[in-house]
């Protein structure tokens, strides 16, 4: 077995709580599998602002950079919030570093166990299996990215905020490659999210995964859908959906309403993926759970660590193609929040379990 070396990049208020979490099933599992992890932890967000003077610390990113993969906490809270935008944690941190590693696809798995389905909004004759469906969302383009970003004051004396929407040919190819992959690996059906009837850049998204997809992926049976109506389908009946592709801010939006449906953000993990790759010849990708910082509950031991530990799954099954191992953690974890003993009400805001009690429910099911 390979030496598994990976950044760890907590972040802040509940993000160093569910890291602690979800390194020690990591620990386990490596235990038990004879596997080697070297990893270092290092600061991000507001906790590199505080002892570094700045969200990306030019030692984090030289970290990152040695390593393998990188699996990452979340960033922000109100502490920050009175910096200049520009300075903030979530866009001084994240950002960036989906940037200079060209992180461009961001996979995230919408997954609600049949046995959970009271803990979603839905109503369960909507979802009496459960919900089971993956977002595929571009990550290094679009409106949080182009330029010209910037805000000005008229002559009147109006004030005027500007972002620009940018997309190329070959950045939608790229995502939308990923995203036929994904598809080829469940029921073969993808839908391409737009707004096509308003947006140039959406108008040569719609024809672009068009063409590609006649000329590379007749296998693949794909359809259209605009933005608005999706947000609706989803409500409405997200199974109808298997794999979704969508640009970067609409996949930031439908993916947030894809994990309320599934119940929690705290039940979600994420995988960054872009073009480069690590020591082992793997794709080099950035883990991460869904949710925020939670400043609320930060410090009071009942911050879920699924989506954390379900990001580990994610690291091992990408970055160091060990997928039996990714599949016995994503197992356990579904074993720990279904049980009887109601362990999964951490899962789903009702915290009879804490944090710690989560992490070894979900190691006693390794």
């Amino acid at each position: 077995m390979p030496t598994l070396k990976f950044a760890v990049l907590p972040g802040d208020y509940i993000g160093p709580e569910v890291m602690t979490a979800a390194l020690r099933v990591f620990e386990h599992v490596a235990k038990q599998e004879g596997l080697t992890l070297a990893y270092t932890t290092a600061d991000v967000g507001g906790a590199g602002i505080d002892n570094h003077g700045k969200a990306l610390p030019d030692s984090t990113l030289k970290l990152c950079a040695e390593s393998d993969a990188i699996l990452f906490g979340s960033v922000g809270g109100p502490k920050w919030e009175k910096l200049p935008p520009k300075e903030q944690p979530e866009r001084a941190a994240l950002l960036p570093l989906r940037k200079h590693f060209t992180l461009f696809a961001n996979l995230r798995p919408g997954l609600l166990y049949r046995e959970l389905t009271d803990a979603s909004p839905l109503k369960t004759e909507r979802i009496p299996d459960g919900i089971d469906i993956v977002c595929i969302r571009e990550l290094t383009g679009g409106l949080y990215f182009g330029l010209p970003k910037h805000t000005t004051t008229l002559p009147d004396g109006d004030i005027q905020a500007v972002d620009t929407m940018v997309y190329k040919k070959s950045e939608i190819e790229r995502i939308l490659q990923v995203a036929i992959t994904a598809a080829r690996a469940r029921k073969k059906k993808l839908c391409s999210v737009d707004k096509a009837n308003v947006l140039e850049t959406s108008v040569l998204w719609r024809k672009t995964v068009s063409e590609y997809c006649a000329a590379h992926a007749p296998d693949i049976a794909l359809s259209h859908m605009y933005v608005d109506n999706a947000a609706m389908q989803l409500a409405r009946d997200p199974n109808q959906f298997d794999v979704f592709v969508t640009e970067n801010m609409f996949g930031d939006i439908l993916s947030d309403e894809m994990a309320v449906i599934c119940g929690s953000l705290g039940m979600l993990s994420s995988a960054s993926l872009g073009t480069g790759r690590n020591s082992l010849g793997l794709p080099f990708g950035l883990y991460e759970p869904a949710g925020g910082t939670a400043p609320d509950i930060a410090g009071k031991g009942i911050a879920n660590p699924c989506a954390q530990i379900l990001s580990v799954a994610q690291m091992l099954r990408y970055s160091f193609n060990l997928e039996p191992i990714a599949k016995r953690i994503e197992a356990a974890v579904k074993k720990a929040v279904t049980s009887g003993t109601r362990t999964g009400d951490i899962a789903f805001g009702r915290p009879s379990v804490g944090t710690k009690a989560m992490a070894d429910a979900v190691i006693a099911h390794l």
